[in-house]
């Protein structure tokens, strides 16, 4: 039986909306700690990880709490995490293995990493993706790939994720893919390439909101694929 992809919805920054989200079958709710539009600071995130708490999702589990970051240093993620405890950590920047596997062990937190997907003028990427995540195998809990920037809304090319996937099985690591993703493509996202997750965060927004009707909707079109 082909098992369901992990949802994330990512940049939440109200507690109304959260609140909203109760019994849809999600499994991470993320909030963006790095500069950014959706961005929160440490006392909102707490106030929205205790609404987190209160729901029932997939599983009827509550979701977990990731936080992104970019290029944060040590110390502020230790001092963050005592006031916001979040489940996972997702590090967007230059962090390497060793700075991964640290937070990972000595924060007690699961470590997810992103790389984004860019391409040369001759359409190739300058490392295949073994090499990108072999480095990360024991460093990490799970990888995304992302568009370049992250929070674009913009794809990135789909023929990528196909060796990523190949890459991530290999090294036993989850996978989950982000950057563009909407209602409208969720569904080609999941037929043809069946990542272990998906990440979604202006693809379910309006005006720069966060839209339950579009959170509910991008759900059942991942439930239908």
């Amino acid at each position: 039986m082909k098992q369901r992809p992990r949802i994330k919805i990512c940049g939440l920054k109200d507690v109304q909306t959260i609140q909203a989200m109760d019994g849809l079958p999600i499994h991470e709710i993320g909030f963006v700690f790095a500069p950014s539009k959706r961005q929160v600071d440490k006392a909102t995130a707490a106030q929205l990880i205790k609404a987190v708490g209160e729901l029932k999702a997939a599983g009827g589990e509550r979701p977990r709490t990731v936080g992104v970051f970019v290029n944060e240093t040590f110390d502020n993620l230790q001092t963050l995490l005592t006031e916001a405890p979040l489940d996972v950590v997702q590090l967007h920047g230059h962090e390497s293995a060793e700075f991964c596997k640290g937070v990972r062990e000595k924060l007690n937190v699961d470590v997810w990493k992103v790389f984004s997907i860019k391409r040369d003028a001759e359409g190739t990427e300058p490392q295949s993706a073994l090499e990108r995540l072999t480095p990360y195998a024991a460093a990490v809990n799970a990888v995304l790939i992302d568009a370049p920037g992250g929070g674009t809304g913009k794809t990135f090319d789909w023929d990528s994720i196909e060796d990523y996937n190949k890459a991530a099985e290999k090294l036993g690591m989850t996978l989950y893919v982000a950057g563009g993703l909407h209602e409208d493509n969720v569904k080609e996202l999941l037929r043809t390439y069946a990542p272990n997750g998906i990440d979604v965060s202006s693809g379910v927004e309006t005006d720069g909101h966060k839209d339950i009707d579009k959170i509910e909707l991008f759900v059942r079109r991942v439930m239908e694929a």
